[in-house]
């Protein structure tokens, strides 16, 4: 058994490393001037924070930030509301209808969300969404949506039925059964999907590349990418623009890390 445990302690050091190196080559990019030809993996002689007054000042990162802030929180508001709110009914009334729609969320999930943008970008340039925060929160919350009533509904039905039916003993119609028995249930769920439907929203490129074509609507991701061009790129001013982008990211899953694995194996498939 010890073997064993040095075994897996030292599978599970390796596969730290070999996730952390992205990050530690980010840093030591970050941290050098353009002009220190070195290897990337050699750490920096001195801390050069030039980098970082370029990706303020030329790329607006801080602006960037805000604008991904604001489609975030309010696309992963709509992904969790909408999402405990669908997912309960599909879960408690197990007909063919409710399964149907369950295999339709599923096939969703499959579908590229490249392959419709043609249809996408002409619907919502006639309803004049294109560079606009609702518009692109619609998008975002649409393609989203499907994970979060997956997940959703695969905790509920762990959830056993007689808690609703004490429920309904005590005088409880479903709206009440819900939002005082099993909302307050989903907290390690909703945890695991808030942190996955917000690095999705947050990392978004494809959608707001074609989407958000005002410089001012620039999110962190377009951002970043206007340090690269066919004439020229700063991968310095980028990695910098890159470190402070993770930060928020990292925070939320700070807080919320003692909740994700218990929501992903509570919302497994039983």
């Amino acid at each position: 058994m010890k073997k064993k445990n040095v075994v897996k302690l030292l599978l599970t050091l390796i596969a730290s490393m070999i996730s952390f190196i992205p990050f530690y080559i980010t840093i030591n990019v970050a941290f050098k001037p353009m002009t220190d030809m070195t290897s990337r993996w050699i750490l920096p002689k001195e801390l050069y924070l030039g980098n970082f007054v370029t990706a303020i000042e030329k790329a607006n990162i801080f602006g960037a930030m805000k604008n991904s802030l604001i489609i975030t929180l309010i696309s992963v508001l709509i992904i969790v509301l909408v999402g405990a709110m669908a997912a309960y009914p599909l879960a408690r009334i197990r007909n063919k209808f409710n399964r149907g729609v369950l295999n339709l969320i599923l096939a969703i999930m499959m579908v590229p969300p490249l392959s419709i943008l043609v249809p996408l970008y002409s619907n919502l340039s006639k309803m004049g969404g294109i560079s606009t925060y609702w518009g692109i929160i619609i998008i975002i919350a649409t393609f989203q949506l499907p994970l979060s009533i997956f997940i959703y509904t695969n905790f509920i039905i762990s959830i056993p039925r007689t808690i609703d039916e004490a429920a309904m003993i005590d005088g409880c119609n479903d709206f009440q059964i819900y939002y005082k028995i099993i909302l307050p249930l989903l907290k390690p769920v909703t945890a695991t999907v808030i942190i996955l439907t917000c690095v999705a929203a947050w990392n978004d490129y494809q959608f707001s590349l074609f989407f958000l074509q005002d410089p001012k609507m620039r999110t962190v991701t377009l951002a970043i990418s206007s340090f690269f061009s066919q004439s020229s790129s700063n991968l310095n001013a980028a990695a910098a623009a890159a470190l402070m982008a993770i930060v928020p990211v990292v925070i939320i899953y700070i807080m919320l890390q003692k909740y994700f694995v218990k929501g992903m194996i509570d919302s497994a498939i039983k």
